[in-house]
């Protein structure tokens, strides 16, 4: 077992747990292609180490008896609907999601009244770093119905800020996705940076992932994990070895763990890609939609529940939400569906 590093230490000592993902040390091999602009080994490590450097604590809910698990999923299912109303991008929603839980590790005794407040101001902050031309302060104010004024919205996005220590550029989970599925679509001729993978595909990846991360579950992995594990059940353990560098008992737990949310996916049917008006075809699946999120994550849970009480033990079947091969598919890389 490797020695607990320094992060660690400190975070025990003032009194509360870090979930650092021991067997996800930064040794595995880039996935990258070279780079003309930079070492592909160096940008992979600096990925890497930013992944270990953004700790979560997984039991963060202890932290704070009056409340549960499920508000925590109400609240980001309505920021999802707040970014789909203001065609927010999807990294934006998901800065403001690891925002709001690296902050609740660092508070004590929340009250559910003051979820909202914290998670409108995430939201705010996140899309001030994030987007060209972010809401206006009082547009924030006004999704929240009057909850939240102006000036609280400012004097927790300090709080926030500080709670944080001012660290505030995680690689999100669906920064990871967008990577993974980049390695996936490389075309010698163009660049890492430029995106060849079809949309479609991308935005059924993400649909899962946007159910996942209502479960509080979901921190128990890495952000690398999931992406990975989520691009597992449209493709195989094969592409996302080769994408990502982890092994399959690396994320075996995630992709078990996953699988009452893909089948859910599956059953209701994944959405096609939205539109969104006055945004570019190029960045339409960029951008945040609101699934029905909470029907669905009731849906997944009893599942799990089921699931965990079989305690099954048979493979994870490759490609969960894969319909059967077909030699007329046009790209042999990721299996997209019509559901």
């Amino acid at each position: 077992m490797p020695t607990p590093d320094k992060d660690e230490d400190e975070a025990s000592s003032v009194g509360f747990s870090l979930f650092v993902p021991h067997r996800f040390i930064p040794t595995r091999a880039s996935p990258l292609p070279v780079l003309g602009w930079a070492s592909k080994d160096e940008v992979w490590k600096n990925m890497l180490n930013k992944e270990q450097t953004y700790l979560r604590d997984k039991h963060f809910m202890q932290r704070h008896p009056l409340l549960q698990p499920k508000m925590r999923a109400i609240l980001l299912d309505w920021l999802m609907e707040v970014s789909d109303v203001y065609k927010l991008h999807r990294e934006t929603l998901y800065l403001a999601q690891d925002f709001f839980d690296r902050f609740m590790a660092t508070q004590q005794n929340i009250v559910k009244t003051r979820l909202q407040l914290i998670g409108i101001s995430a939201l705010f902050i996140a899309a001030k770093l994030e987007e060209i031309y972010p809401p206006k302060l009082h547009q924030f104010a006004y999704v929240t119905d009057g909850a939240c004024k102006e000036d609280e919205i400012l004097s927790m996005e300090l709080i926030i800020m500080k709670g944080l220590n001012w660290s505030l550029s995680p690689l999100t989970i669906v920064s990871w996705l967008n990577i993974y599925m980049q390695v996936a679509y490389l075309n010698d001729l163009y660049e890492v940076l430029l995106p060849q993978y079809p949309q479609q595909a991308f935005v059924q990846i993400a649909e899962l992932l946007d159910l996942c991360v209502l479960d509080i579950g979901c921190l128990e992995f890495t952000y690398g994990i999931l992406a990975a594990s989520a691009l597992y059940h449209f493709s195989s353990a094969e592409l996302v070895q080769k994408v990502s560098g982890y092994e399959w008992n690396e994320m075996e737990e995630c992709v078990r763990w996953m699988v009452p949310f893909a089948m859910t996916i599956r059953e209701v049917g994944s959405s096609k890609l939205k539109y969104f008006r006055g945004i570019a075809p190029e960045d339409m699946h960029n951008i945040q939609p609101h699934i029905n999120g909470l029907d669905l994550l009731d849906k997944a849970q009893a599942k799990l529940v089921v699931m965990t009480e079989q305690n099954r033990t048979s493979p994870v079947p490759t490609g969960v939400l894969t319909p059967p091969q077909s030699s007329k598919k046009q790209n042999p890389v990721l299996h997209t569906n019509s559901m």
